[in-house]
């Protein structure tokens, strides 16, 4: 049995490990783009490009992949207390606020453009997930920090709370790739080429962020060494490690 817990550890730090190098690989690939052949980052400028490119690096490199490390600090950041919920929070408040303006910039571009706003399936699932995010985010603040609910109302808030996020996380990562594959209809081959790379790259964020939750590494098997964990056990199990470490 301590065999397999080890396994489940090693697997666990390789996919996390991969997440890292993942969001490294995006954002190489995201400034590559914008700076090399899309002219560079400006919040105001004569060229209008340079205003929209911010748009992406907020949302892909600030949006995505921090709130994809907000999600997996749960289960990589040990600590008393309520450390780890205190990274959670901070992690996703940065994703919030680079989110938003995000959503600002393209707006502002459009405005400079005189293009008409919310006309397209990326805009609409841009605006619905980052008000969803916000949403989510005050209800974790006022139900897990402060001033929080009492501890049998959280256990049972949790996996309701853990499904949601993934959900809006996936959303966000839907949202990218309608946005990636709209600013690459025209594009030159090499410039393209990375453009897809990096639409490729972030599902494999996704699937190694959404691994990393799931994955069983922090919980005590049922009984007996080759138990089987069904995925509604496995959330409230984690559920209450983080309730755990909430109330020491």
């Amino acid at each position: 049995m301590a065999g397999r817990g080890s396994s489940f550890r090693i697997t666990l730090t390789l996919v996390t490990l991969s997440a890292h190098l993942l969001l490294i690989a995006v954002t190489t690939l995201v400034l590559v783009w914008l700076l090399h052949f899309r002219g560079g980052l400006a919040f105001k400028s004569d060229n209008k490009e340079k205003i929209f490119n911010v748009h992406p690096v907020l949302m892909i490199v600030g949006f995505i992949m921090i709130g994809g490390e907000a999600i997996m600090s749960c289960k990589a950041v040990q600590g008393k207390r309520r450390a780890p919920i205190l990274v959670h929070l901070i992690l996703h408040f940065i994703a919030l606020v680079a989110g938003i303006f995000g959503v600002y910039m393209a707006f502002r571009y459009h405005h400079v453009e005189s293009m008409p706003d919310m006309y397209t399936l990326h805009s609409w699932l841009g605006l619905c997930t980052i008000c969803l995010f916000g949403l989510q985010w005050m209800f974790a603040f006022f139900s897990f920090w402060y001033p929080g609910v009492k501890k049998p109302r959280r256990r049972r808030l949790m996996p309701w709370h853990w499904f949601a996020g993934m959900v809006i996380f996936l959303m966000a990562i839907l949202t990218a790739e309608t946005g990636l594959v709209q600013r690459s209809t025209y594009l030159r081959r090499q410039e393209a080429l990375i453009v897809n790379f990096t639409g490729l790259l972030i599902l494999l964020f996704a699937t190694a962020v959404g691994l990393s939750v799931i994955h069983p590494s922090c919980l005590p098997p049922k009984s007996g060494s080759d138990s089987v964990i069904s995925f509604p056990e496995l959330v409230i199990g984690l559920a209450d490690v983080v309730l755990t470490s909430n109330d020491s």
